[in-house]
C-alpha cells in the first residue's frame, strides 16, 4: 500500500489489482486446473515448494496460477500462507539411505556399485522447440517396478571411503548438534552451524544459488576449481513423525527430494592431499541445478568461506524473497527522500558558489591610490 498516501492512492491499487484479476479470470473456462499444473508444469511447482519451504503439490500450483507464473511471486504467496499455519509436529531425521531411487546418475564413475538409472530427464536430448505434443512417443511399461536393490543402490562416496580416499569433516560426537537449525523460528547469522547454511540453500531461489555457485567456482584468482559430481539422485522419501498417542513413529507420507553428493580434489597448503572432499545437497522436489549447487558450495564454505565471505552471501543474499523485496520496493514512491537529495544537492551548489564568489573576491587585485 505504498501508494496511499499519494492523491487518489488507494482508488489506483484497487484498480490496478482488477486489472490483475481481470486479465488472469477474464475465461473461466480456460483456467487452468490443479491437477494440470502439477501434472504438467511439475519443475515449477518443485521450485515454489523448495523456495517456499512448504512440500504441498497443490498449494505450489494455486500459488503459481495466481501468481500467472512468476515462481518468486509464487514462492512470496506460498511463505505468507505457511505463517499461517499451526505447527502440529515435527518430523523425525530422515535418513536419505531410505531413498527409492527414481533417476541415479554417477559421473564420477562408469561402473558404479548399482545401476545408472536415467529417469524422467531431458538432459540427452537436443533443445529443439515442441509446437505440440509428441503423439510417437511411448512410455516403458514397468519401469517403475525394477529391483530393489536398484532402488537403493549403494552410494559412490561409500566406495571412496571404503579406498581410504575421503577426508572425515564428521564432529567428534561431543561436538555435535542434537538439533538441526531451524530457519523458520531463528534467522541464521555468520557464524552459523552447518545445518543453517544447507538450510539456507535448500530454500534459496536457485538462480541466485547457480550465480553464487559459479562465481566460487571460478575463483577470487579466475582459476577454475576442479569439481566432479559423485552422484546425484533424485527419489521418495519417508516422512516420519511421532504418533501423538503411542510415541511412536509413523510414516505420515513420502516427499520426493533431489540429492547431490560433490566431490572436490584437495590442493591446498594445509590439506590431505591424498584424500578427496564431499559435499552434500539435498533439496523439495526434482530440482537437480539446486542439489548440485548446494553440494558445491558446501565444501567451498568449509575450505574458504570465512576468507571469502561465503557464509555470509549465503546466509543473507540468496534468499528469492529477500533481495526481490528489495528490489520490488524501488518501485514504491521515493519522492519525499529524494526531494530531500535534491535539496541538498541546490544547497551544497549554493554552498560552492558562495565559496567561489568569496574566492574571486580575494583574488581581486587592491587598488593604489595617488
Amino acid at each position: 500500500m505504498g501508494y496511499s498516501g499519494a492523491r487518489g492512492g488507494l482508488d489506483a491499487i484497487l484498480a490496478a489489482e482488477n486489472l490483475v484479476r481481470g486479465a488472469r479470470d477474464h475465461a473461466p473456462a480456460d483456467w487452468l486446473t490443479t491437477e494440470q499444473i502439477t501434472g504438467r508444469m511439475r519443475l515449477a511447482v518443485d521450485r515454489v515448494m523448495g523456495e517456499g519451504s512448504l512440500y504441498h503439490e497443490e498449494t505450489a500450483a494455486d500459488a503459481l496460477r495466481q501468481a500467472e507464473g512468476d515462481v518468486i511471486e509464487a514462492t512470496h504467496l506460498v511463505r505468507a500462507h505457511q505463517s499461517t499455519m499451526p505447527r502440529l509436529a515435527t518430523s523425525e531425521p530422515i535418513d536419505p539411505d531410505e531413498m527409492v531411487v527414481l533417476r541415479r546418475i554417477v559421473p564420477a564413475h562408469r561402473t558404479p556399485d548399482g545401476p545408472q538409472l536415467l529417469g524422467r530427464t531431458s538432459d540427452y536430448t537436443g533443445r529443439l522447440l515442441d509446437r505440440g505434443p509428441d503423439r510417437s512417443a511411448t512410455v516403458v511399461a514397468g519401469a517403475e517396478h525394477r529391483d530393489r536393490l536398484d532402488r537403493h543402490p549403494r552410494r559412490f562416496s561409500e566406495w571412496l571411503r571404503d579406498q581410504d580416499l575421503l577426508v572425515d569433516n564428521r564432529p567428534a560426537p561431543e561436538d555435535a548438534p542434537t538439533e538441526p537449525f531451524d530457519l523458520a523460528r531463528h534467522p541464521a547469522r555468520p557464524p552459523a552451524p552447518r545445518s543453517a547454511v544447507l538450510a539456507s540453500m535448500a530454500r534459496a531461489e536457485t538462480g541466485s544459488l547457480i550465480g553464487t555457485w559459479y562465481r566460487s567456482i571460478r575463483g577470487t584468482e579466475g582459476n577454475l576449481h576442479e569439481v566432479t559430481l559423485g552422484e546425484v539422485r533424485h527419489g521418495r522419501l519417508p516422512l516420519r513423525v511421532r504418533h501423538p498417542h503411542t510415541g511412536n513413529p509413523v510414516v505420515a507420507g513420502h516427499i520426493r527430494a533431489s540429492e547431490c553428493e560433490a566431490i572436490e580434489d584437495l590442493d591446498g597448503p594445509e590439506e590431505d592431499r591424498s584424500r578427496f572432499d564431499v559435499g552434500y545437497g539435498l533439496c523439495f522436489g526434482h530440482n537437480e541445478r539446486k542439489a548440485i549447487a548446494m553440494a558445491n558450495l558446501d565444501i567451498a564454505c568449509r575450505r574458504f568461506g570465512d576468507r571469502e565471505g561465503l557464509e555470509q552471501v549465503l546466509l543473507l543474499t540468496t534468499d528469492g524473497l529477500d533481495s526481490c523485496g528489495f528490489l520490488e520496493h524501488l518501485k514504491l514512491p521515493h519522492y519525499v527522500t529524494f526531494r530531500s537529495m535534491i535539496d541538498r544537492k541546490r544547497a551544497v551548489r549554493g554552498v560552492d558558489g558562495q565559496l567561489d564568489a568569496v574566492a574571486e573576491r580575494n583574488a581581486e587585485p587592491i587598488g593604489r591610490t595617488c
